[in-house]
């Protein structure tokens, strides 16, 4: 997670993103980065925009292992408690505790 994130790393950021942001990406002073792979960077996607008011944008990259990443917009404690939801519902569906 990136507390306070500066322009020029605002500036990477939105520059790699998908395509144009189907919901305003205003206030916000943190930026969660998650890669993985396709499958569940969509599951986490849906978890932080359910877990904490949070936008989430497709970040473009070339990785040869096919692995994707997100970043998660929003204030700190949003950020942190959606990036929190993410990793304890992967590992519980990983676990096959949950879906």
């Amino acid at each position: 997670m990136i507390k306070s994130p500066s322009q020029g790393t605002l500036d990477i950021l939105f520059r790699r993103k998908g395509s144009a942001a189907t919901t305003s990406i205003g206030n916000y002073d943190a930026v969660g980065l998650v890669q993985g792979r396709l499958i569940d960077m969509v599951f986490a996607a849906d978890i932080a925009e359910k877990a904490a008011g949070v936008v989430v944008e497709d970040i473009k990259g070339h990785c040869p292992q096919n692995l994707i990443m997100i970043a998660i917009f929003g204030d700190t404690a949003s950020v942190e408690a959606a990036m929190q939801e993410i990793q304890d519902k992967l590992k519980a569906v990983k676990k096959g505790e949950g879906s």
